[in-house]
């Protein structure tokens, strides 16, 4: 791989996530931030998450030292570019921001340097646009938290190049991540294409009175939330038979919710301020024991994910 030196521009959840794994698989990792301020909370923010890995057992003290020491804070863009193979975009996910930060960073970076952005559906072509090689341009979207979800779904804007894809794509399973290549960009990418049909159905079975929002929570928990992590969608019908799931969806696809616009419910749950575990309250009552314990649980079952998907592969 030719990528020694990383780039990370943002230090909130993604950004230090990250700069964390980039450091970890051993790159020099510069981190920007705008302000003082900034880049003392993404440090915070990888001090915390180091400290989880330490405290349980992915990582030991001097490893955790030894990461923390290879990414340094910087307040301009011409530092975190300075010497970098690859700069990552982690910014708020707002077109005209992004467009002018990778307008910026064409002028200042080497031809040979990747311009990669973590948004999580903005079209890659549209992030290029005013760049005059929009062929070094292209998607590696993280999925939180990045230092323990595998996912990086790589997308191609419509002038990337094969090499960027490539080289790309190296550096994704060289920090330790799993890398789902797409053949051209979509809205949503596909991670959250199937999120979002299946909150949208979600949705409309508690809206329709089916059943509360904590029953169909718990059908996939105890569902397919249990045989998903082995087999995705596609796997299963070919594994329960695809004369059966056709057989399905000849009826069912009739009864499917195919909302065009955001569901009434939840948009008035936002129209109320109820925004969910940021708020306080949204489809459940976020109580600091709640929220505590769901992002324990949470934590506890992606580690031993990630521990075993480190048994696999050794």
């Amino acid at each position: 791989m030719n990528i020694k030196n990383a780039a990370v521009l943002g230090t909130g959840t993604m950004g230090h996530g990250i700069a964390l794994l980039s450091a970890k698989a051993g790159l020099n990792v510069t981190m920007y931030g705008r302000t003082d301020a900034s880049l003392e909370r993404g440090f915070n923010r990888i001090k915390s998450s180091l400290k989880l890995l330490e405290d349980t057992g992915e990582l030991s003290d001097s490893e955790c030292k030894y990461i923390l020491n290879r990414v340094k804070g910087v307040k301009t863009l011409g530092e975190a570019a300075e010497n970098a193979d690859i700069v990552v975009e982690c910014v708020a996910e707002n077109l005209k921001l992004k467009q002018n930060i990778f307008k910026q960073l064409d002028d200042i970076c080497e031809k040979k340097v990747i311009l990669a952005s973590n948004t999580s559906g903005l079209s890659p072509t549209d992030i290029a646009k005013y760049t005059k090689r929009p062929e070094r341009v292209v998607v590696a979207h993280f999925w939180n938290p990045p230092q323990l979800i595998p996912l990086v779904e790589v997308v191609p804007g419509s002038k990337t190049s094969s090499d960027v894809m490539d080289e790309t794509m190296k550096w994704v399973e060289f920090i330790d991540k799993k890398g789902v290549r797409m053949e051209k960009e979509c809205p949503g990418f596909i991670g959250n294409r199937l999120q979002l049909a299946l909150l949208r159905e979600a949705l409309y079975i508690v809206e329709q009175g089916w059943a509360k929002p904590e029953e169909v929570d718990k059908a996939m928990e105890y569902g397919h939330g249990r045989r998903l992590p082995v087999t995705g969608p596609l796997c299963s019908a070919d594994l329960g038979g695809l004369d059966i799931f056709n057989n399905i969806s000849s009826y069912l696809f009739k009864d499917l919710c195919d909302y065009k616009e955001p569901s009434k419910l939840m948009q008035s749950k936002v129209d109320s301020g109820d925004l969910g575990s940021k708020s306080g309250k949204g489809f459940y009552n976020w109580t600091p024991e709640l929220l505590k314990r769901k992002q324990r649980e949470r934590t506890e079952v992606l580690l031993d994910f990630l521990k075993r998907d480190s048994e696999k592969n050794k």
